[in-house]
């Protein structure tokens, strides 16, 4: 609940890399998402070029990289990002990213030293399924967002599998390797390395679509950023990003089809005003 005395610097402020040439729109929505989920400053670190996220999201800061830009981060970013961790609340890191050799080097470099809660979706997850030993050498909290894809890059099983028993490889592997799992999907599955487990209860069909990780992976974020938990974020993210889902939905008449990430970073806040008056139904 915000006070009337609040400013920006109240809501934290989000650090979200992400993006490479050809996958600039992944960056754009997790930027969204962490905006529309209330986080009072959010900066975006792109290889791209920065012109291009103003344009779509201006109300963005952007992190002008020094080092000659190939269309993807590389070591030569290494540093420059690490100063620019300093002071922030946390950091997104992985939509769009890409896999390039020097890319996953430096994610794994972030991976371990950053000390601020970290969000790690998409390219950053199939990066550190090289190497799940890195998982526990983190110095700060580390929450994945994997779809049931991506877990199974990550405990080397098949998808067929991990969507048999969505709950327990959930909880086992936040469990083994310390971390948050947001294992996305109907029934997203939520598990803290303490042994708590959530299922989510909004969300539909109409959210198949490409983008709506990214946003949730900002939400999340933006989540962090105000001052929730890694637990309190990840179940107030995933359950208030497929809330604004069902609303959009509820508003055309219940047919799902034709939903779009950024409609839904969009409906945010309703959902959020909703949340807050105690009101989830569905509507408009």
């Amino acid at each position: 609940v915000r006070q009337a005395n609040d400013h920006k610097g109240t809501y934290g402020h989000l650090l979200v890399v992400a993006g490479s040439r050809g996958k600039t729109g992944a960056a754009v929505l997790a930027t969204m998402g962490g905006l529309r989920s209330g986080a009072g400053l959010v900066t975006l670190c792109t290889p791209e070029q920065p012109q291009i996220i103003v344009a779509t999201v201006p109300e963005a800061m952007t992190m002008v990289l020094p080092a000659p830009n190939p269309g993807h981060l590389t070591l030569e970013d290494h540093a420059p990002l690490k100063e620019s961790v300093v002071g922030k609340s946390c950091l997104v890191i992985g939509p769009g990213l890409g896999t390039a050799a020097d890319t996953t080097e430096l994610v794994r470099n972030l991976y371990v030293e950053v000390e601020a809660p970290l969000v790690v979706d998409a390219d950053g997850l199939n990066i550190l399924a090289a190497d799940t030993s890195l998982l526990r050498e983190a110095k700060g909290q580390r929450i994945l967002t994997p779809h049931p894809g991506e877990m199974a890059r990550l405990s080397g099983l098949t998808t067929g599998r991990i969507q048999k028993d969505r709950i327990g490889y959930a909880a086992n592997f936040a469990k083994e390797h310390g971390v948050h799992v947001v294992l996305k999907g109907a029934g997203t599955v939520i598990a803290s390395p303490h042994g708590e487990t959530a299922i989510n209860s909004t969300g539909n069909p109409g959210m198949a679509v490409g983008g709506m990780g990214d946003v949730l992976s900002g939400v999340i974020g933006g989540l962090v950023s105000q001052g929730l938990s890694c637990w309190q974020a990840s179940c107030l993210g995933v359950f208030m990003h497929g809330l604004a889902a069902d609303l959009i939905v509820e508003s055309r008449g219940g047919y799902p089809a034709g939903l779009t990430a950024g409609e839904v970073a969009s409906r945010l806040p309703l959902a959020m005003n909703g949340i807050l008056a105690g009101n989830t139904k569905k509507t408009s």
